[in-house]
């Protein structure tokens, strides 16, 4: 399975997108778009998936995502009394931020939020039970208020640190010019990141050369086309890993990998244990919980 596209619409009468999700259960969905994504994660228990990062979420999940970065949150239990887990999604676009930062040089903290993002943040319990409610109150508001809300929201967070999810950081360059070549590539790179890496044709479809495009794509992402793709793979091996009883052999194969050694070579360097600890691991968590 490859990351999709999804496309966020914000209306014309609106700087930013509140959604109040409430289902019966949160299905894996494992996409990127080019908005921020602030999401608090309530009455719910299950796995997120940021990048090539897995882990156990629960009751007060608080993230920020940065743009392009592929993700998922799978539900497995509901918490408490509830009967829908549900959560609450912002997004807002690197314009959006840009321009709060322009206008207020007292926002400048923002900026090192931004870039912090684009590997995916984790915040601890002191700051989900300071914002909670703040977050749960969102959808109550005037548009106005709810803008302003969303601002002094954003302003705590990077009052403090967060944890980063992913082991690589996605931060898109601000030419537009390099967004639209980046999002061509992204695109490509999320389809056929099982297969052997070749940058024909990547160099096709952003109209580079080969080393104008791994230029672009470092200055985009800060890291190199390889270790954005080894990102792929051992996100959709933990996934696998976690998920699935399939032996090491299908699942190297199924993610890009040309062995089992290779894979257990390259899973250990990324996660700093091999493959079958990993699923032992998450097995023993599973029930613990």
């Amino acid at each position: 399975m490859q990351p999709w596209f999804e496309t966020v619409a914000i209306p014309a009468d609106r700087s930013w997108l509140l959604f109040d999700r409430q289902l019966p259960d949160f299905p894996f969905n494992w996409h990127y778009h080019p908005e921020f994504e602030l999401t608090l994660t309530v009455d719910s228990g299950g796995v997120r998936f940021v990048g090539d990062n897995v882990e156990r979420y629960g009751d007060g999940d608080l993230v920020l995502l940065g743009p392009n970065l592929p993700h998922a949150w799978q539900s497995e239990t509901l918490v408490g009394e509830a009967r829908l887990h549900r959560a609450i999604v912002c997004w807002f676009t690197r314009e959006w931020i840009e321009g709060l930062m322009a206008l207020m040089p007292e926002y400048g903290g923002l900026a090192s939020l931004a870039a912090a993002a684009g590997r995916g943040l984790e915040f601890d319990a002191t700051t989900v039970a300071r914002l909670r409610p703040r977050m749960l109150a969102l959808g109550g508001l005037a548009p106005a208020r709810q803008v302003l809300e969303l601002q002094g929201i954003l302003l705590d967070l990077a009052a403090v640190s967060g944890r980063s999810l992913a082991s690589g950081e996605v931060s898109v360059s601000e030419t537009p010019r390099d967004r639209e070549r980046m999002r061509r590539v992204l695109t490509w790179l999320h389809a056929h990141y099982r297969e052997p890496l070749r940058l024909a044709p990547l160099c096709a479809i952003a109209h580079l050369t080969d080393s104008q495009l791994q230029r672009v794509f470092k200055r985009s992402t800060r890291m190199s086309i390889s270790q954005y793709v080894m990102q792929l793979r051992i996100g959709r091996a933990c996934q696998m890993l976690m998920q699935t009883d399939l032996p090491m052999s299908h699942i190297a194969s199924e993610c890009g990998f040309s062995d089992t050694a290779h894979f257990a070579h390259q899973f250990r360097a990324a996660k700093g244990l091999p493959p079958t600890r990993y699923r032992q691991s998450f097995k023993s968590s599973a029930a613990s919980a």
